[in-house]
């Protein structure tokens, strides 16, 4: 019996390394089984582009943190005068960063 478990343990090794290894040859292929891909939105880019934190932005615009993770995530929009001022920042980072100083 313990025979049997000892070839059924090596089978189903050396299977997992012919399969670890096909897995290695594909990743090198460049092969994916899967790819993600991430769209960055507007409010996210214009924070990104001034090189502020969330806290600190969330400070230039006089709105909570909470509030741009809201915005930054989707589940909320900003209003149209924020959305204003996020592009302003998103086009002029300076613009915000001269606000801060």
């Amino acid at each position: 019996m313990t025979s049997r478990k000892t070839v059924t343990g090596a089978q189903s090794g050396q299977e997992l390394g012919l399969k670890l290894l096909q897995s290695v040859r594909e990743m090198k292929a460049r092969k994916f089984g899967r790819a993600t891909q991430i769209v960055v939105n507007e409010v996210v880019q214009a924070r990104q582009s001034t090189g502020l934190s969330q806290s600190e932005f969330a400070s230039a615009l006089s709105i909570s943190k909470r509030t741009l993770q809201e915005w930054e995530q989707g589940r909320r929009s900003p209003s149209g005068a924020a959305q204003a001022l996020i592009r302003i920042a998103r086009m002029h980072p300076e613009v915000v960063l001269e606000a801060l100083a």
